[in-house]
């Protein structure tokens, strides 16, 4: 069983809206980095967006800047990826990873390598 849960994925209009879900499985995410990372048919992953747990500090891939937005619910013990306006080439399989965060505080959505837990993803399709 994977460490990590991933839900709220779909099948949604251009334009349309989503957002993603990410909670731990048998652990807290306490002190974890969280990023999202995304990988389309035929193509590598690729980062989307991360939050640290202190602060906390949040960085976007320059592809979703303005659209996405990522936010984690301490009590709930949840990272959200809230996904607005969203574009045919958003499709792809959505995963967040968790690290154990630095000191001080960083997360980095430009290496998937950085992250050793991973969940199962969930698929996100933006068709008419």
């Amino acid at each position: 069983q994977l460490p990590l849960v991933e839900s709220g994925g779909g099948l949604v209009q251009p334009g349309g809206s989503l957002r993603l879900s990410c909670t731990a499985s048998g652990f807290s995410l306490d002190y974890f980095a969280i990023g999202w990372f995304r990988q389309a048919p035929g193509k590598e992953r690729e980062g989307v967006s991360c939050i640290t747990y202190r602060g906390p500090l949040t960085l976007y891939a320059d592809s979703v800047k303005g659209r996405f937005s990522i936010s984690r619910d301490k009590i709930q013990k949840t990272v959200f990826l809230q996904m607005n306006n969203l574009k045919p080439e958003d499709t792809g399989v959505y995963y967040c990873g968790a690290v154990g965060e630095p000191v001080p505080a960083m997360c980095t959505v430009a290496d998937d390598g950085r992250y050793p837990y991973w969940g199962q993803g969930t698929q996100v399709t933006v068709s008419s």
